[in-house]
């Protein structure tokens, strides 16, 4: 076995409950703070407790270039030595990204991957604190912030060990109050996130324990999670499925369901999990399809069936099986097809040939060439 490097967060604090710990994590990483917060700031300013942010930034919607650069803006002009971030993944990856252009002076696109520069992040962000309230993106322990950029049509990430949060605090109960829809959207986004790192090449012992720990925990709660939303078994199961999946994802990297969810989001107006959710089963079997014609003797195949055996809590589970699981749970959570958030056949080619230049589909365990992705797309529509 080769070495590895596990990227997370200084501390990372889970359990029902923990929300209260942060108004003490505080005072050691700084005093003027930066809340980033959802569409309704009180709930996450009562977190708190008697912190006073000088400085409040509500995210509604994807974070974009412009978004975050105005928030860098208000950050820097209210001296912002500390960000807390409380709120789904959009939340979270514009307080990441925030910090880290604080603590550099610099602006979104000259990190950004694709549309900009590129250029390496420096030096050390300010500290952030994320607060995860949706089961999901896993974004509190990963090492990028991923930015809508509509002028090109297009998501990117800005990319570094830096943008790791200072702190992820994971408490179960902030998600309980996630409607049904967001909860099968971000949960069938972890539970992608679990998947993808687990068959990739660049797994490891680590990303593996965690991956695996995510995709059992996942497929026994993620329906009871979206039928019984104040299920508080089924919900600290997800959260730990997300947490997990962002770790492995981090140190692992993701596949062509990201590859592609990626591009769709910036062509589409639509819920990154929804879209990935329609993307997964179609995805593994085009992966399956590629392995056994191109590359046989892949252990990728027996990750794949392994992963069947993870979904159904079934020894003896076929990777068909799998995908069966994944087409079952999809349409049980009622998870719309492409077509119906907007992505129109003429988009297909033009979609397929961007995400095939993805940083995402380095994680992939097979080269689709633009046919297999022109078929995930067909499938998924």
């Amino acid at each position: 076995m080769s070495g590895f490097d596990l990227a997370v967060p200084r501390r990372v604090l889970f359990g029902p409950g923990r929300a209260g710990d942060l108004a003490d994590l505080l005072p050691p990483l700084g005093r003027r703070v930066l809340l980033c917060t959802g569409r309704d700031p009180s709930r996450s300013r009562s977190l708190l407790g008697g912190v006073d942010p000088v400085a409040v930034v509500s995210v509604p919607g994807e974070p974009t270039v412009d978004g975050v650069r105005a928030a860098t803006r208000e950050a820097r002009d209210a001296g912002v030595d500390v960000v807390v971030a409380i709120g789904g993944g959009s939340v979270l990856d514009t307080g990441k990204a925030v910090a880290a252009l604080l603590g550099n002076g610099t602006d979104p696109l000259d990190h950004l991957e694709v549309v900009g520069r590129g250029v390496p992040v420096a030096r050390p962000a300010r500290p952030c604190v994320a607060v995860p309230t949706t089961a999901g993106t896993g974004a509190e322990v990963t090492a990028n912030a991923v930015l809508a950029a509509p002028e090109h049509g297009v998501k990117a990430s800005i990319r570094s060990p830096h943008l790791l949060a200072a702190v992820a605090l994971v408490d179960p109960l902030l998600t309980l109050t996630c409607p049904p829809e967001v909860t099968a959207s971000s949960g069938l986004d972890a539970l992608t996130q679990c998947l993808e790192p687990y068959v990739s090449p660049q797994a490891n012992p680590a990303t593996d324990a965690v991956a695996a720990a995510g995709l059992r925990r996942g497929a026994r709660a993620l329906r009871a999670a979206y039928e019984r939303g104040e299920d508080r078994g089924a919900r600290e199961d997800m959260a730990l499925c997300s947490l997990f999946g962002g770790i492995a994802l981090a140190n692992a990297k993701l596949g062509a369901v990201h590859g592609l969810a990626g591009v769709v989001g910036g062509t589409v107006d639509a819920p990154h999990g929804a879209v990935c959710a329609a993307l997964l089963a179609p995805v593994v079997e085009a992966n399956v399809r590629a392995l056994r014609a191109r590359e046989p003797d892949s252990p990728a195949l027996c990750r794949h069936a392994e992963v069947a055996r993870l979904l159904t809590g079934r020894d003896d589970a076929t990777v068909e099986e799998g995908v069966a699981w994944l087409r079952e749970t999809v349409a049980a959570l009622d998870v719309p097809p492409l077509g119906a958030v907007g992505l129109e056949p003429a988009q297909h080619a033009e979609v397929a040939a961007t995400a095939a230049r993805s940083s995402s589909m380095r994680g992939n365990p097979v080269q689709l060439t633009d046919d297999d992705l022109l078929g995930v797309l067909r499938a998924a529509s």
